[in-house]
């Protein structure tokens, strides 16, 4: 459509696209006046030929470039910034696992590599982004009817941004992942570089298919094969068959005991589950009447046979850690349960670098209903529950936990998986970018030859050195006692 292709780059080809639509106003329109909100037939402009202009002014081959400079943060400064305003007792724990590995410490420090990438090439094209692309937030989960879904699956960062970032965090996470599993450099270069390719490939294959088709493509059943990823198939066949074994009622079975009256409760399993106070509790509770509100209305009747009954507050993820973040357990009239997760979204770590590299911040009226709509825009298929609310004036999303999840463990593959994990991520990373910028006008500026994935393979491979050298930095600062850590958690 193209108006909507004029929102999704920072004004590149946007005066040529509207001198179009104005030279065809009313062409071929017939009977049926303009409709707001469609695109005007027949269609002008060519957003190939407009990604391809942008070459010109950011070659691919600029992409290679990692340019520090003199103002940035040092990693413990770093490191405490993105502490703030989390739980400080929970902060030890977020430190020590980011200093486990210099992969856990790229998981953990998405707001470090955002100030590294605002200064490096973008060609001003905008997409709705992960935010935090990293090859460990790839990963199984269940859909409506029972199935499984393979495709990005963590949105805290997300924001509308430079299409490169997730492309290049990507690629990096994959050559720590790969020198973590004892991979040669080799290896991890060559997952870097099919990582991009098969971005590449996936949008030029977008840009041909009929808009419908290229929304809905890349299905689980066709990935493999999409990606040449056979060696995968092994490995995705036990992330499955685990996956369906994740579940509500699994956890819950692990995680709550009877209570008299027949229902369950949570038990304590510090300090990653813990009880808490009747108040905070009661607080959580209330706040599932607000996010009623911002579900589909087709989804009230099956929520409205579930009673609440308990809350907890759990600890998550590497990120998130420090983060408000709670389970709530609803039973069913068999006494089957759901489990909620309530999480409290904060900003994206990626906001205060946008205007750095060219694009507008936008102002955020809610941080979950950001996360939980990005996601949205980002994945084919959704979790049916997904939605957001307040507690105390704090900002929260809302989804099932333990949605039959799985996922590849990048840091464990084998060399000879550990491209095919590259070009399916790449792939699933692309369709999701094509669902809020025209694959045409990417894959004009990807083209054909691999100038783009020799360029973003290079930058992998000197900002996972950059990851190294922060990492060591911050275990320095571990070891010196200024930075307190708790590891095992």
């Amino acid at each position: 459509m193209a108006e909507a292709r004029a929102r999704t780059h920072d004004g590149a080809g946007t005066a040529a696209t509207g001198a179009a639509r104005e030279a065809g106003a009313g062409a071929g329109a017939g009977r049926i006046p303009q409709v707001p909100g469609f695109a005007r037939w027949p269609v002008g402009g060519s957003p190939k030929a407009e990604g391809k202009a942008l070459r010109g002014r950011v070659p691919r081959s600029a992409h290679a470039a990692l340019d520090l400079d003199g103002a940035r943060p040092d990693v413990v400064s770093a490191v405490e910034e993105s502490h703030r305003g989390r739980i400080p007792e929970l902060t030890p724990i977020r430190t020590g696992r980011m200093a486990a590995t210099p992969f856990a410490f790229l998981r953990g420090s998405a707001g470090l590599m955002a100030y590294d990438l605002a200064r490096t090439p973008t060609t001003g094209v905008g997409a709705q982004i992960c935010g935090d692309a990293h090859a460990a937030n790839f990963g199984l989960y269940g859909d409506a009817r029972g199935g499984l879904v393979i495709d990005l699956n963590d949105f805290d960062e997300t924001v509308h941004g430079p299409w490169e970032w997730d492309l290049k965090r990507l690629a990096a996470s994959l050559v720590l992942a790969g020198r973590e599993a004892g991979a040669d450099e080799d290896t991890c270069r060559e997952a870097a570089h099919d990582a991009a390719g098969a971005y590449r490939r996936t949008m030029r294959l977008l840009a041909r298919l009929p808009a419908l088709d290229a929304w809905n493509a890349i299905a689980d059943e066709e990935l493999v094969s999409h990606t040449d990823a056979h060696d995968l198939l092994g490995t995705l066949e036990r992330v499955s068959e685990k996956a369906r074994a994740n579940t509500s009622g699994r956890f819950a079975a692990r995680s709550t005991e009877a209570t008299e009256d027949g229902g369950r409760r949570f038990v304590d399993a510090p300090p990653v589950l813990r009880r808490v106070p009747d108040g905070e509790a009661a607080a959580v509770a209330a706040c599932l009447e607000p996010y009623l509100a911002t579900l589909s209305e087709d989804r009230l009747p099956l929520l409205a046979r579930y009673a609440v009954h308990d809350v907890a507050f759990r600890v998550v993820g590497t990120g998130s850690v420090g983060t408000r973040s709670y389970v709530v357990l609803l039973l069913d009239h068999r006494g089957e349960p759901l489990v909620l997760q309530v999480k409290e979204a904060r900003p994206s770590a990626l906001l205060p670098h946008l205007a750095t590299a060219g694009f507008d911040v936008p102002e955020v009226a809610h941080e979950g209903r950001r996360v939980v709509l990005g996601q949205k825009r980002m994945q084919v298929v959704s979790d049916i529950l997904l939605g957001w609310t307040s507690i105390d004036g704090r900002p929260f999303q809302v989804r099932q936990f333990r949605n039959r999840k799985g996922s590849v463990d990048p840091a464990a593959l084998a060399a000879d998986q550990l491209d095919d994990y590259g070009r399916m991520t790449g792939a699933l990373l692309a369709r999701a970018h094509a669902h809020s910028v025209d694959p045409r006008l990417l894959a004009g500026y990807c083209g054909k030859n691999e100038e783009l994935d020799e360029a973003v393979a290079a930058f992998a491979l000197a900002y996972a050195d950059r990851t190294e050298a922060d990492h060591a930095a911050l275990l320095a600062a571990v070891r010196s006692g200024r930075v307190a850590a708790e590891t095992g958690v």
